[in-house]
């Protein structure tokens, strides 16, 4: 009955549009150099598998936020 009803309106129910979702960057944080595999600082709060974000001057962890800063080192030079 519902059917008959939603067709009467003139409403029909299709398939929604696919949207794109953004893929995973993980490929991102492995390298490999002759036989050797390299990866990225992992938390070591949560262990392997969960990359640190590194910036300029920190390393963060998006995950359980765990956060270093990397200490700034300044030459200054007299003259």
């Amino acid at each position: 009955m519902s059917k008959v009803i939603i067709m009467a309106k003139g409403e029909k129910k299709g398939k929604k549009p696919h949207k794109n979702k953004p893929t995973s960057k993980k490929y991102s944080k492995y390298k490999i150099e002759g036989d050797s595999i390299k990866r990225e600082r992992t938390c070591p709060r949560c262990g392997a598998g969960i990359f640190l974000m590194t910036t300029k001057d920190r390393v963060y962890c998006g995950k359980c936020y765990y956060s270093e800063f990397s200490s700034k080192k300044t030459d200054e030079k007299s003259l």
